[in-house]
């Protein structure tokens, strides 16, 4: 199959062969037909498959009558998605007179409002906080959207921006084209995927995360201003060979790099959405010695194949209990063997119980023999950040001090020391990192389940009157007025995937 046979325009085409593309991949090749056609769709796919070719190519065609319209607004979690999407969208489009623009929350929001006003971008990618705040000013009309994509729409309910959505959805005309891509379905989700799409062709390409028996999981409780000094100590009482250090966002896998390599460790940094090659290169680094460990942000380290990596640290604890699975996995292995160790913050307790509830199971907790839980942090100012990017000055002026916070912490911590404790063998914490040259020795296994969550009905809606009063909408493809309205079908394969 060719580009040329999806029906893509000659200038479309012409943008791709210069982009390097030769050959559709299999989510570009079941996605753009759908997305031409002007039906809703559910893609599933993990990250490095082609999913933003899979959804700009198609929208770029129909956006090449455009007139200085908003027609197509897509969605993502974090500034960095939105660049690169920003990015391939224009290097598709550099032979046609679509106009394409980014705006995200972090960077000053007068020039952006500035820039929207001189450019009416006819596409516009956002993180869904700033295009409620440019709305809000004026210097945004959604009337004339026809096409709306959620990106990693997963991730963007699991960093809390379902509320965000929802009122972006009801800003947006009630005729509009939805596109959704994640790879994971959680149960949040699935309630805003019912009230966004009407009827939409389901493409799922993404495996089902099931986790594998060979890999010796464990929890280290720790208090988050120590967890630099507690991964150096686990990492210095072993032969440290090719370790994948994870942290939430491309601005802590930064920093702590830079704290590890201080301290003697080569350290790559793999950043955010990186190319199929880049992340190749990283693993061939770090497979051949190259580099000792590899420090890579959940978005990267989603699409890491992690087969031959002995051992896996989640600095923090992932977002959702499904990338804590894939790192598991080691890309598919029949029987992958290793460690994954997980440090984890008593403000991160909820992400872990939500990981066990996906699980069925609990992890065994481990403290670190002869580890000073109470010792003053010695990166104090180098600790990795939760957020894409540093707290601006309003943000830093609501939290606590150093101390404050570090005695809160470390008081949240001795609550449960002592069950976590319980919960591991004693033998396993005596063993500590000694247990055949493993990080953390061998943990021992819980049984037990928790109730999954439910997931709650969405609510059906209405979108058959027009975008808005005394205004007629832009054409839709064949097709596309009888399906808005058609009366809504449950989307209910996505809970039964889970």
């Amino acid at each position: 199959m060719t580009f040329a046979s999806l029906g893509l325009p000659a200038a479309i085409l012409k943008g791709v062969r210069a982009a390097g593309l030769t050959e559709p991949t299999a989510i570009q090749s079941k996605s753009i037909p759908v997305v031409l056609q002007g039906n809703d769709l559910i893609g599933a796919a993990q990250s490095g498959s082609g999913k933003t070719g899979a959804y700009a190519l198609p929208i770029l065609a129909r956006l090449l009558d455009s007139a200085g319209r908003l027609r197509a607004i897509v969605l993502v979690p974090t500034r960095e998605l939105a660049q690169y999407v920003e990015t391939r969208a224009r290097d598709y489009a550099r032979y046609t007179e679509v106009r394409i623009a980014v705006v995200f929350t972090g960077a000053p929001l007068v020039q952006q409002e500035r820039m929207l006003r001189e450019q009416e971008p006819d596409l516009l990618v956002a993180t869904p906080g700033r295009l409620i705040e440019l709305h809000a000013r004026g210097c945004l009309n959604f009337e004339n959207v026809e096409m709306l994509v959620l990106d990693e729409a997963d991730r963007m309910v699991a960093l809390g921006l379902a509320p965000d959505l929802r009122r972006l959805l009801k800003l947006l005309p009630e005729t509009r084209q939805t596109i959704m891509f994640s790879i994971t379905m959680p149960p949040e989700l699935n309630r805003l995927a019912k009230e966004a799409l009407i009827e939409p062709v389901r493409v799922d390409l993404a495996p089902v995360a099931r986790p594998s028996a060979g890999i010796t999981q464990a929890i280290y409780p720790v208090p988050k201003e120590l967890k630099p000094d507690l991964l150096h100590e686990m990492l210095s009482r072993a032969e440290v060979r090719n370790t994948v250090v994870c942290t939430r966002a491309r601005y802590g896998a930064d920093r702590l790099a830079r704290v590890l390599m201080r301290r003697g460790y080569a350290v790559k940094v793999l950043d955010d959405h990186p190319s199929q090659s880049e992340r190749e290169l990283g693993l061939e680094d770090l497979r051949r010695g190259r580099v000792q460990i590899l420090a890579a942000s959940d978005a990267a380290a989603r699409s890491l194949d992690l087969a031959g990596v002995s051992h896996v640290v989640n600095f923090d604890v992932p977002q959702t209990p499904e990338d804590y699975v894939h790192r598991l996995g080691r890309g598919g292995r029949a029987e992958p063997v290793g460690d994954a160790f997980t440090l984890m913050s008593p403000e991160e307790q909820k992400d872990v119980a939500a990981i066990e509830r996906f699980l069925g199971r609990a992890i065994p907790r481990v403290l670190l023999p002869d580890f000073d839980y109470t010792m003053r942090p010695t990166e104090l100012r180098q600790l990795p950040s939760y957020d894409d990017e540093p707290a601006r000055p309003a943000d830093r002026a609501r939290r606590p001090s150093g101390v404050q916070a570090a005695a809160t912490r470390i008081a949240g911590l001795s609550t449960n020391r002592n069950a976590p404790a319980a919960a591991a063998k004693p033998a396993a914490a005596a063993r500590g990192l000694n247990g055949g040259g493993r990080l953390g020795g061998a943990a021992p296994r819980h049984s037990g389940g928790a109730a999954k969550p439910r997931a709650a009905a969405g609510k059906s809606r209405d979108r058959s009157r027009p975008a808005s009063r005394g205004s007629r909408p832009a054409p839709r493809p064949a097709g596309a007025a009888a399906r808005a309205a058609a009366k809504r079908r449950p989307v209910t394969s996505a809970a039964k995937r889970r």
